[in-house]
């Protein structure tokens, strides 16, 4: 049989599709790609911390220089006022796992972190502004809850997985990625992980004083002077809206009766 060789039929390298629908089915699929990895990197952590308990985690974090951020000037009376009214709170959680160490950053912004190990971190600049011990106590309790619900460690792990594979992708250094403990859990948590903290948060108040007067004080301060955030920006783009958590945490102790008025507790007191 002899073979008839015959021109290749004009454009049959390209598509028959237009270049903008090529565009398009290829972001949409880069897209649902990405979308399957974030996914599978969340059920990964979220399954990991499900057999990462509180000692391990102790452990695996027990050598992390949380002592060189702290205020220096801040390390004896108020550093233990500190710790103690970290303490008490923790004493209102039964079936807490965690020995935790309280310290004080130095920071011009109003902040609070739970670090992983049980580690709180207040900033000095909420302790210059809150008003009274109950306000301090929730704030403290909502961070405790963070550790009850293990959000603290579900976000670093989050966030250093992410981080090491946008790293492997941009061909950047990992150690620069994932080395940095504070920096990847101060990212801010999901409304429902911060809804979950507050209501823990104000139980643990309410387990304390009897009562929930003050508790929401600084959202309160937040929304007074929302004009002039600076001083609360970090708090402000890591959490939602101090208005609505007013709302839900008043709805909270209304539903549980418990008062919303009693002694306000001057700093340094007890309850």
């Amino acid at each position: 049989m002899k073979f008839t060789p015959r021109t290749p039929r004009e454009g049959i390298n390209v598509s028959d599709q237009h270049p903008l629908a090529e565009a398009a089915t290829l972001i949409i699929g880069l897209t649902a790609i990405l979308v399957g990895i974030v996914l599978a990197v969340v059920f990964f952590v979220d399954l990991v911390v499900l057999f990462l308990s509180p000692k391990v985690e102790a452990r695996l974090f027990q050598d992390m220089v949380v002592e060189q951020l702290m205020a220096a000037e801040y390390e004896t009376d108020q550093a233990q006022s500190l710790q103690a009214r970290v303490d008490t709170l923790a004493e209102r959680w039964p079936d807490n796992p965690y020995q935790f160490r309280a310290g004080i950053l130095a920071a011009e912004q109003a902040n609070a972190l739970a670090l992983p190990g049980g580690v709180i971190l207040v900033t000095s600049a909420l302790l210059e502004q809150a008003e009274s011990e109950n306000e301090l106590s929730f704030i403290i309790g909502h961070e405790i809850g963070h550790f009850k619900n293990r959000d603290h460690i579900r976000q670093l792990g989050r966030a250093a997985l992410l981080g090491l594979l946008a790293g492997a992708l941009l061909g950047q250094n990992a150690e620069s990625l994932s080395g940095n403990v504070i920096g990847l859990t101060m990212r801010g948590f999901s409304r429902s992980q911060e809804s979950d903290a507050d209501e823990f948060g104000l139980q643990l108040v309410y387990a304390a004083y009897g009562h929930v007067g003050h508790s929401w004080r600084f959202f309160e301060r937040i929304a007074e002077q929302e004009g002039e955030l600076d001083t609360f920006a970090a708090f402000a783009a890591s959490h939602p809206s101090p208005e609505n958590r007013i709302d839900r945490l008043m709805r909270q102790a209304k539903n549980n009766g418990w008062p919303s008025d009693g002694p306000v507790t001057p700093l340094n007191g007890s309850p």
